[in-house]
């Protein structure tokens, strides 16, 4: 948590000057790459990482054998989009601009490869210290090499510079900084042992990266690039919330889950203290972004990106399934369930794509006020969709873990009513004030403060232990 939110924190600032100083068709450039980034990113890692993770005593030779093959993956994945570009900027509406800007982009790929074992080895020892210095450092660098190039007036490529930079600085970071070295060896047995649960977490993520990119691939080519802008705007600022949630999931909560998988009582214990946390940061983080999103816009960029704000708002909506999702699959993943994650990806992108077809008809509509009136609908579609494979998440993760429906649900529901229940507070307190930024502070302080108040009222023991632990002492499994 404390990684997430420094570097969030840098992100965050980096992002609010970028989002001042480059266009609605420069983001929606580079929202157009980073689509085929992220499944390239997908096959280099192949799902070995979760495999190391779920693997109790991983040897060297099988974090050797991870590592070489990542890279290899890597370099050939950068020569096929090198030859791709063309074809690539063809889809988005002939921009010639993709082509250099996506060649040079791609390079990220080679170098994060490198860095992907690395990381898996820290997280598996949960000693998180050096990758969070890795992200703080190379966020700052990047940060700075983006804000140059975007006041040099490099358009877009500022966010390139700023990609590469960061890049190249988190992985000096963690090969400077830790004595593990690679042997000069590659098993394919080794590979091949990975191959059961690492092949059906691959199909899963690849199934989840259509889930959050495929919109980016259409709202390009049918709308065009100053309305992927403004979705790609919505996206970066949403996942600083979802995203920064669901990886605290993953790192600290899988490798602990792993290490009890054949204690099933001590599981059901771990995995309902892991859902009162989760509910008791998820609800108030996301559903109090949600509330406070136009005071947010408006304090940071004024009025260049309203038109971002609803999709913002119903990113965040969706987020609340796919945070919850995510726990859920945590726990099944521990427990070995990589057949039921698959099927239950199958069933999420499945009724994200009907959903879709639905309302790709509807996409491209634009009114004189609101230039992403058909982007709406295309993501209340998607919302509709989140919620139902949450609710079949949900009751497979009830039934491999072997609680009761009732337990499961009201380890969160308290944190959800709670939130609710504030939520009118903040945005009544926020009449009162005029200012945007003033409406913001006002929001966050009603809201905090009810929260933890409430919390310590009701005697919280999640909210005690986390600040407990805050002041340095331990949790209990």
């Amino acid at each position: 948590m404390v990684d997430r939110l420094s570097t969030q924190v840098l992100y965050a600032l980096t992002g609010i000057v970028l989002a001042n100083l480059l266009s609605q068709d420069d983001f929606g450039i580079v929202g157009a790459v980073l689509v085929f980034q992220a499944f390239a990113s997908l096959i280099v890692d192949s799902g070995f990482s979760y495999a190391l993770l779920q693997r109790q005593r991983p040897t060297r030779l099988d974090y050797s054998s991870v590592l070489w093959f990542n890279m290899f993956a890597a370099a050939v994945l950068y020569i096929i989009l090198y030859l791709m570009a063309p074809m690539i900027a063809a889809w988005f509406q002939n921009d010639a601009r993709i082509v250099p800007l996506s060649r040079v982009m791609f390079l990220s790929l080679i170098v994060n490869a490198s860095m992907i074992v690395q990381t898996n080895r820290l997280m598996k020892a949960m000693d998180v210290r050096m990758v969070a210095v890795s992200n703080f450092i190379g966020l700052a660098l990047g940060g700075v090499a983006g804000i140059w190039s975007a006041l040099a007036g490099y358009g877009a490529w500022a966010i390139v510079w700023q990609t590469l930079v960061m890049a190249v600085c988190k992985a000096v970071v963690l090969w400077t900084s830790t004595r593990w070295r690679p042997l000069a060896r590659f098993s394919l047995s080794s590979l091949k042992s990975f191959l059961g649960i690492g092949s059906r977490m691959m199909f899963t993520s690849f199934l989840n990266t259509v889930f959050l990119n495929i919109y980016s691939f259409f709202i390009g080519n049918r709308v065009g690039m100053a309305s992927l802008g403004y979705y790609t705007q919505a996206d970066r600022w949403s996942k600083m919330g979802v995203t920064s949630i669901t990886q605290v999931l993953t790192s600290t909560f899988v490798p602990a889950l792993a290490s009890v998988q054949d204690d099933p009582e001590r599981f059901r214990r771990m995995a309902s203290k892991m859902s009162r946390f989760t509910a008791y940061l998820m609800f108030p983080a996301l559903i109090g972004l949600m509330v406070m999103a136009r005071p947010i816009f408006h304090t940071l960029f004024g009025d260049k990106w309203d038109a971002s704000i609803i999709l913002f708002q119903l990113l965040l909506f969706r987020g609340l399934f796919t945070v919850a999702v995510s726990l859920y699959n945590n726990f099944l993943l521990a427990l070995g369930h990589s057949k039921t994650i698959v099927r239950l990806e199958v069933l999420r992108d499945g009724t994200a794509l009907g959903a879709l077809a639905l309302t790709f008809p509807y996409m491209a509509i634009t009114l004189p006020d609101n230039p992403v009136y058909g982007i709406t609908i295309l993501l209340w579609g998607q919302v509709a969709a989140s919620f139902v494979t949450w609710a079949f998440s949900f009751y497979a993760t009830v039934k491999a873990v072997g609680a009761t429906v009732w337990s499961f649900a009201s380890d969160m529901l308290p944190y959800f009513a709670q939130t609710a229940v504030i939520v009118p507070f903040m945005y009544a307190a926020s009449l009162l004030v005029e200012l945007a930024w003033l409406k913001l502070l006002v929001e966050v302080l009603v809201g905090a403060l009810l929260y933890f108040g409430v919390n310590k009222v009701l005697g919280s023991r999640i909210q005690q232990e986390v600040f407990g632990y805050l002041r340095g002492g331990k949790i209990a499994a």
